[in-house]
This record gives C-alpha cells, structure tokens and sequence, in this order.
C-alpha cells in the first residue's frame, strides 16, 4: 500500500521493539455516569483480566506503555469548552486522552509497529462545541490525537475509520471542514439508532466534500456484510486517498451480544477488519457487552495488529452459520457503496461546484441535543470560502440547560494549514467581537492551530485566557 511507503519514507527507521504493538490500559476507575452505566470500568477489567490470564501480555510481540496526563491546549486545540476546559474534564479525560497520545508518539517515533489506546472515557460523539455530556462523551481523543500529531510532526493527510456502531458525530463534526483528513464511518443506520445521523448525503463542508464518508448499515448486518463494505468500498478509498497514518476509532458494539444496538458482528469478524484496515493506531471508543464480548473483541484486535494468530478465538456461543448475510441486505450494501463510491471519486468537482454556489461565505444552522445531560444547543455556523486553504470559520452557539441557564458563545476558528489573509481576518474577527459589550455572548474564543494559541474572552469577569 501507498501508506506503508509514505511511512517509511517520513519516519526513522525502528528501533529495538520496533516490530511490537504497543497496548495502553487505562480503565479509569474513577469515573463513571453512574455505577450501574453502560459506560463504567469493567468495560476494560474483563479485557486486562482476560488478556493476562491468556498470557497474551507477556508475548514478544507486545509493549506496554502506561499513560499520562494530556495539556489543556491539546483539548483547546479540537475543541471550545464552556465555560472552560475545567469545567467539562475530569482528570480521567486527560489521562485517557493522554493514552493516545502516548501510543501516538511511540509509533510515529518506530518503537513499535503499532498501537491500541484501550481508554475510556470514550469520546467519539464530542463535538467542536462542548457545552456538556452528549453519548457519554465529554471530549473526543481520537480529533485530539490527530491533532496532537499534525502539529508536533508535520503530518498532514491522515484517515480515520470509526467502526463503532453509532455514527461517529463528533468526530465528523471536527474534521467536517479539512479536506486532509478522510473520515468514514460506518455505524447501524440511524433511522434505528442513536444520534440518528450519518447519512450518505452527510459527505463534508463545501470546501472538503467528498472526505466525509457514512455508510449507514442496515439492522442485523453481519460478518459477511461489515467485510463486503471494508473489501469494496473502504480499502479501495483509502488507497486513494494515500494517508500518511490510518487510525481505528474502534467501537466494539457492533457486536452480536451489544445490549444497546442490534448488529451481528462477531470477534472473528473485528480481528478479520483489523488484520485488513492494518491501522496504526486504534483507539477504543464504545462497546457495551462487558463480559460476553469486549474481552474477546479486544483480544482479537490486538492479535490481529500484532500478527498473532487468532484462527482459534471464538466467543463461548459462536455458531458460523448466524453470521451469514442475507441477498436483501447484501443488495442494499451494493448500493450504498456505489453511491459512495461516486461521491469520493467525484470530490474535486464538488468542492469547486460549492465555490461557485456559496461564493465569499458559506452559512448554516442546527440543533444539537446532549442526551447524557440534557441541554440544547442551537448553532449558527459560517465559513469563510477561501481559494487559498480550507477557510476560517465561526460558530455563534446558544447552550440552553436542564436548570434552566444558559451560555452564548461565539467560537472562531483558524486551521492548522491556513493561510494569512484568514489567519488576519479571523484575528480581526476575535478582537472586533471582544471590543463589544453588548451583553449577547458570554465567552468568545479565538483557536489559532496555526500559531498554536488559544484565547478566550469572558464578559462576565472581562479577562482573557491564553493558552
């Protein structure tokens, strides 16, 4: 593959241990919604119990690094927390953010091959704008990660697939505008789950159409389909695209025993995909089958990026012939990927329809709503269409409370890979905005990722933060 000569051609060469995967645990024990959660600490128990007990951690195949605390511009440089990063983190969110983060700079340094961030809290449906939980998401490790690793090394185009069973919005939502980094999701169709998006026509900003790709599987989908969608659709696209790096949002609820979706996805199957997507990096994100599936799923996983055989792993109830796919669901597959197929192979002309269609600013509007704590936002985004990169924008954000408060925020927002006139522009913007006092916003935020600062101005105190 292209990737492999990419990689080659940017990094050192390995070092001793360099043909190992690295496994970060951080089951984050003080953490959780509430005890009896989906989204508690035996989500990884089972899997370290499991992975000891196997022995698996004691093959030459394996390194195991520890995590460790992740900065606040690291968070500052994805998101615009409210009121402030403090305010929306634990210190498990930097720890497990800090875990990616450690996995990052040991493959892109060649201490090993790869590496699996086993992390939580998970945070795939962490958006931009973070006015609270939503999905059991605060903050979204895998954007911070890629992030992390576009400013400390240079790196530029890079894939992420989400493989979790609920469409990756957060996710989408950050990179929704760079036409440099290729998300695809493919999640149980959501007509028939929650966030109830990640629709074909959902395909990117109109200056990056084309990198955002949904695959919306239908109910039931099993082995066979998840790999007919990977064979025809997602490594044909990412040989395309030429990544630099591929990360694994690995979601594990598409398994067959997941209590909050309804796919038939086996460990056979996520060990298969990984052997295949040959990620650099996976990150865990949701899976809530705590004892029957994630203990085999993980383990598949790591054996499948650490080339050890895992012909023999097999859950307790495993029975080959469920997880044959129907003519009908097969059928409805084809579809989807050639529809997709058309938009990826077609993305130049579509951003350059856009140019001409939205002409000097590009404008939109949504409602976003936090099921985990239960507030509305209503957002009004533009974005500045610019010939030269892809283009400031700003996000006017209204966050309406479960106790009846509320926050408005304006966020602006200069990317990594811009160019003077919007990174002066957008600098005009943030000061113009702080010069008001017109009492309609409470904060407004300026994040540079070219220069790599990040302001915040609160009305309430009149006192700027610069991270």
């Amino acid at each position: 593959m292209v990737k492999a000569h990419l990689r080659a051609s940017r990094f050192a060469p390995r070092e001793k241990g360099g043909d190992r995967t690295g496994i970060v645990f951080f089951p984050a024990f003080d953490w959780a919604i509430s005890p009896t959660h989906p989204e508690r600490e035996e989500r990884l128990l089972y899997t370290r119990d499991q992975l000891f007990e196997e022995g698996v951690m004691d093959l030459p195949q394996i390194l195991e690094y520890q995590p460790r605390l992740a900065d606040l511009k690291d968070i500052a440089r994805v998101h615009f927390c409210v009121p402030s990063i403090e305010a929306q983190i634990t210190e498990a969110h930097l720890v497990a953010v800090g875990g990616a983060l450690v996995m990052a700079d040991a493959v892109i340094n060649q201490e090993v091959k790869n590496g699996f961030a086993l992390v939580r809290p998970p945070g795939h449906h962490a958006m931009r704008v973070a006015h609270g939980n939503r999905g059991f998401c605060n903050i979204n490790n895998e954007p911070i990660m890629v992030e992390y690793l576009r400013k400390k090394y240079g790196i530029r185009k890079i894939a992420i697939v989400d493989t979790d069973v609920h469409h990756g919005d957060g996710t989408q939502d950050v990179f929704w505008h760079d036409p440099d980094v290729l998300f695809i999701s493919f999640h149980q169709d959501g007509r028939t789950l929650y966030p109830g998006s990640g629709f074909i026509n959902e395909m990117g900003g109109p200056l990056a159409l084309g990198t955002t790709l949904n695959i919306p599987l239908p109910p039931g989908t099993t082995d066979e389909g998840i790999h007919y969608v990977l064979d025809n659709l997602v490594l044909p696209v990412l040989d395309k695209f030429e990544p630099e790096l591929v990360v694994n949002s690995a979601g594990q609820d598409n398994h067959y025993t997941d209590p909050l979706a309804n796919m038939r996805f086996s460990a056979q199957g996520y060990a298969t995909l990984n052997e295949k997507l040959a990620p650099d990096i996976a990150v865990l994100e949701g899976g809530y089958s705590v004892e029957t599936a994630l203990p085999y799923v993980n383990m598949g996983i790591i054996m499948a990026m650490a080339g050890i055989d895992y012909s023999n792993l097999y859950e307790p109830d495993y029975n080959e012939n469920r997880f044959r796919e129907s003519e009908e669901r097969l059928g409805r597959l084809e579809r989807i990927i050639d529809e997709l197929r058309v938009i990826f192979d077609n993305r130049e002309a579509l951003v350059e329809a856009a140019r001409q269609k939205y002409d000097q600013f590009y404008q939109t509007s949504r409602n976003i709503f936090y099921d985990t704590d239960y507030i509305h936002e209503q957002q009004q985004e533009m974005l500045r269409m610019c010939p030269d990169c892809p283009g400031y924008g700003a996000i006017d954000s209204q966050g309406a409370y479960r106790d009846g408060t509320g926050s408005r925020v304006y966020c602006i927002s200069i990317p990594m890979y811009g160019c003077p006139r919007c990174q002066q522009d957008a600098t005009e913007l943030y000061e113009k905005m702080m010069a008001q006092s017109d009492g309609r916003f409470d904060i407004v935020y300026l994040q540079d990722r070219m220069t790599d600062v990040y302001r915040q101005y609160n009305f309430n105190t009149g006192k700027e933060r610069v991270l």
